[in-house]
């Protein structure tokens, strides 16, 4: 192992400043249900510019909940990527919707718009009932061609933002952020530890739709309501007073709140954001600087950027022709790792997962270019604590790793 300390694929980053904010949720009356949450979501919405946010108990389950407020159930259909963590697909099937999988443009990740295109164009029973691109590594999807072509079948969209908490885009002259746009219905955030503000576990859906809001809110707690009840007499006094005790459940809802502690410690990390999203950029910049300095363009090359993007640079993904050099990926990683450098892949993609390939409807299916990317596709550390000279160390071990079975294609 280098003598330098290792440096991860990614990591969470905490302060002293987060470590008070947990403790003082300790020393209050509060742990979960408390005024920490209520905070933590004005404070997401406000940085967002969007009219609702509510925090929930992770990345999943906002996706579950997103599924659960849009009425989808058996017989509808949720069109998404391949190119994504599999709790993108699987929260159409919490709810006993098919997925279809939309193949996706291997240099950016991102999915491809002509792919939704045809899958709608095939849906002429309209059964497609929600789109939900992935705005992959933190790079913006085509929001407003997804919206037109997904509003134009009556369906709606969800974008999963789990990797592009302060990513924006211009359209038409107009800038817009992720979770406050007119191109989308619902927008899904992670909190994991990995993501730009980490809480242990948790997420959160936005939206300016209050209708939907209230619905998120209701799913997100048993289906429990405490006022607007159906049944008034059982709720009060014939006096009209409320029962203090009572409460209606009218919904199958879950537990899926979010704890007062990680709230508090997610609206400590917020304040901290825009910070993270400029080194992650000024980290993005330097390594595309020192691939394309190293490394021919056609066997090692950074994931092209959009035009008219604000990344937020949740991953930085290289994309490494291991065929064409001879060396098998797992070889690439476990001499990396020897060096002292972590790395991962995302993600194998969902529809070669085992529970999928045995689903009736994915039988056949075959996206090209979701596994030509796979194919290629390395994750190389980023978070905002790396420094310049670890960025030049991770290209230089890198560099060090394809040449130990060297090609004539690679650079000495």
């Amino acid at each position: 192992m280098d003598e330098a300390a290792f440096l991860p694929y990614s990591r969470q980053h905490v302060t002293l400043e987060d470590i008070d904010a947990v403790t003082a949720v300790l020393r209050s009356d509060w742990l979960t249900q408390g005024p920490a949450v209520s905070a933590f979501e004005d404070n997401l919405a406000d940085y967002l510019g969007c009219r609702e946010a509510v925090a929930c108990s992770s990345g999943t389950a906002a996706l579950h909940l997103s599924m659960l407020t849009l009425g989808l159930g058996p017989g509808d259909v949720v069109v998404t990527t391949p190119n994504t963590f599999v709790a993108t697909a699987n929260c159409a099937r919490f709810v006993g919707a098919e997925v279809r999988f939309a193949d996706i443009d291997p240099s950016t990740g991102l999915i491809d718009p002509a792919a939704v295109a045809a899958l709608l164009e095939q849906d002429t029973e309209r059964n497609i009932k929600a789109v939900i691109p992935v705005h992959f590594a933190g790079q913006p999807a085509d929001l407003p061609t997804l919206y037109e072509l997904a509003n134009r079948h009556g369906a709606w969209l969800v974008d999963d933002a789990c990797h592009a908490l302060g990513a924006g885009y211009v359209h038409e002259g107009q800038t817009y952020a992720l979770g406050n746009n007119p191109h989308s219905d619902l927008t899904v955030y992670s909190f994991h530890p990995v993501k730009h503000i980490a809480v242990g576990e948790g997420g959160a859906i936005v939206t300016n739709h209050k209708d939907l809001a209230d619905r998120l809110c209701l799913f997100r707690s048993h289906g429990i309501r405490r006022q607007d009840f159906i049944i008034p007499d059982q709720a009060c006094t014939p006096e009209g007073v409320a029962n203090p005790w009572y409460y209606e459940m009218t919904e199958l809802g879950y537990n899926y709140r979010l704890t007062d502690l990680q709230a508090a410690l997610g609206s400590s990390q917020l304040t901290r954001l825009p910070q993270s999203l400029a080194r992650r950029n000024e980290i993005a910049a330097r390594y595309a600087e020192l691939l394309a300095q190293t490394f021919p363009a056609d066997i090692v090359h950074a994931l092209a950027v959009r035009p008219d993007v604000d990344h937020a640079y949740h991953l930085y993904v290289a994309l490494i022709d291991f065929d064409r050099l001879g060396l098998p990926r797992a070889t690439v990683m476990n001499r990396l790792r020897a060096a002292g450098i972590g790395t991962q892949v995302h993600y194998i993609p969902v529809h070669l997962q085992p529970y999928y390939r045995r689903l009736e409807t994915m039988d056949q299916v075959r996206l090209p270019e979701a596994e030509k990317y796979y194919a290629q596709a390395l994750s190389l550390p980023m978070y905002p604590e790396l420094s310049l000279a670890d960025i030049e160390r991770v290209v230089t071990r890198l560099e060090s790793a394809l040449a130990a079975q060297r090609q004539p294609a690679l650079r000495s």
